[in-house]
């Protein structure tokens, strides 16, 4: 087995052990301060604690959720939370998932924590042996496997070698055996159950349909009345000027010059309209250059110094594309606005069957949804593709803006 796979299994098996034991122990602390809060409820003081502790829970298990997500392969992105008082929380049955959880944690995350943390610590002990045996007392030598004590370097160098060797054999071997019963265990304990499950897909389907039939008809009728108001205008104005110089052409042929002149300006301004109105639907960048040539001309536009790194090998569907592209700039569009940015970075990756890309700034952040900043569209158009859309954007910076599309 070559030495990378091997690396590669110890620090799998370390990371995942150490986050499942920092999650019993979380679970050690919440427990009894969730019961003591809730007994509290008798009094009255329990409805003011209990929420910011189910808040605190939920916020941790969306990072959890996130983790899953990246071993399972798949966007990363938090289930959202948002601070509500009891009566909301005790009909939600995600909070319920999650009270679940923090049980499961408190004995199965504890016990596969410490196991995990065990077998990554096992093997360095043991090999520490070989070398500092001589600094505890003759009577009383040091023992890490099976109490065994190494008091010389000839049992140093026998024993200690063989319980190294075969500690870190277990270890590679049987530490991503618990890692994985970790994730599993946290999986099933957050899962909703199949009809749940179902009952969510057809929820989150009817909205994400109902959202992309509404930015649909938006779209119609913004390109209806861009048609309308522009190049239907400057078409009608052609007609008339050509309408004309048929009139002049008889009885004054010496005006025919100019009005031919206005009417092939006309015919210009509507041409130009039809360009715009035809490169908000499907920009001709993306079909000239793709959507690397097409991101590196939108960062090269914008007012804030933008890097763009793309590495998505095949280029995704025209539909996610398009996608993309009217997402990426719009966020660069707000961050010219409103951000007070000095740099912006625009990363585009393939990530297990999912198109990525995240725009970072190092601006003054505080993005609120609700204030016209055309976040919302970008998720209804994200969602009307299954792919989900994330910002995270505390006060002082930076902002991150994270979407995902599957490529299937």
């Amino acid at each position: 087995m070559p030495v990378a796979l091997w690396w590669g299994r110890i620090r799998s098996t370390a990371v995942s052990s150490v986050v499942t034991l920092g999650r019993g122990l979380y679970a050690v602390v919440a427990v009894p301060l969730l019961l003591y809060t809730v007994v509290t409820c008798v009094v009255g003081i329990g409805f003011v604690l209990v929420p910011p502790q189910l808040w605190l829970l939920g916020r941790i298990s969306d990072a959890e959720r996130r983790r899953l997500g990246r071993v399972a392969g798949g966007p990363e992105a938090p289930v959202g939370r948002r601070f509500r008082w009891l009566p909301g929380l005790v009909s939600d049955r995600t909070v319920w998932r999650e009270l679940r959880w923090l049980l499961v944690m408190l004995f199965a995350g504890t016990f596969l924590g410490v196991l995990g943390v065990a077998l990554v610590i096992l093997p360095v002990l043991c090999f520490a042996s070989i070398w500092l045996w001589w600094l505890f007392p003759a009577d009383d030598p040091i023992r890490i496997v099976a109490n065994i004590p190494i008091s010389g370097w000839w049992s140093a160098l026998t024993i200690g070698t063989l319980q190294t060797v075969i500690t870190t054999a277990v270890l590679i071997f049987c530490g991503p055996l618990i890692a994985r019963a970790g994730v599993l265990v946290s999986q099933a304990a957050l899962s909703p159950s199949v009809k749940q499950d179902l009952a969510q897909q057809i929820a989150v389907l009817r909205r994400t349909r109902s959202g992309a039939v509404d930015a649909h008809t938006a779209d119609l009728r913004r390109i209806e009345r861009d048609l309308h108001d522009g190049t239907q205008a400057h078409l009608v104005s052609l007609a008339l000027r050509l309408g004309l110089a048929q009139r002049a052409l008889q009885r004054n042929p010496a005006a025919v010059a100019p009005l031919l002149e206005q009417a092939r300006a006309g015919a210009e301004a509507a041409m130009s309209d039809l360009r715009t109105v035809l490169r908000t639907t499907y920009p001709p960048i993306l079909s000239d250059h793709g959507l690397d040539g097409a991101l590196s001309a939108v960062a090269a536009r914008c007012t804030v110094p933008t890097t763009v790194r793309v590495d998505i090998g095949q280029p995704p569907p025209a539909a996610v594309e398009a996608a993309l592209y009217f997402v990426v700039t719009e966020a660069l569009t707000n961050t010219a606005r409103h951000s007070e940015a000095t740099a912006a970075h625009v990363d585009l990756r393939m990530v297990d069957g999912y198109v990525t890309v995240e725009i970072r700034d190092d601006g003054r952040g505080g993005v609120n949804e609700c204030q016209g900043t055309g976040i919302s569209g970008m998720r209804r158009r994200m969602e009307s593709l299954d792919g989900l859309l994330t910002v995270d954007s505390p006060v002082g910076g930076p902002t991150i803006l994270r979407a995902a599309c599957p490529c299937g």
